[in-house]
């Protein structure tokens, strides 16, 4: 169960930090696949005095219960991979449609108006060009024409 627990919370903070979109396919090799799981399970159930318990006193809705624990793991984890996608895809858009606006950023206390020059990406997020200078989109405060 603790391993189960650790692998969620490894993908619940894939999720909260977008820089490590790029390497969670790595990570993904360090985890624990359905296969090795199984072979697990499989062993587990033809030896119950691997299971722990002296008697083999564990029945198959515990299996079935792990199994459907992992599957619900994977699932979560996948859904978290698409989600970032689609939230950087959607950055993107946003991000060229506003070439030629006229954008405020917020730097260091300081309020920076012009022209947004182009659009750079890194790692697949934008980076906003404004008075020759790369600002994050989360440090523009107003937009307009």
């Amino acid at each position: 169960m603790t391993d189960i627990n650790r692998q969620m919370a490894l993908g619940t903070s894939q999720l909260a930090n977008p820089s490590s979109y790029s390497s969670s396919k790595a990570d993904s090799k360090n985890g624990i696949k359905m296969d090795d799981f199984l072979k697990i399970l499989a062993a587990s159930m033809s030896n119950p005095s691997l299971s722990g318990s002296e008697g083999g006193g564990s029945n198959g809705t515990d299996y079935i219960s792990q199994l459907v624990q992992f599957t619900t793991l994977e699932q979560l984890q996948e859904l978290g991979s698409n989600l970032e996608y689609t939230m950087m895809m959607t950055q993107q858009q946003q991000a060229i449609s506003m070439v030629g606006k006229t954008a405020t950023m917020y730097e260091n206390g300081e309020k920076i108006t012009g022209p947004i020059e182009k659009v750079k990406f890194s790692s697949g997020f934008a980076t906003l060009v404004v008075n020759g200078k790369d600002y994050l989109m989360s440090q523009m405060i107003e937009v307009g024409e």
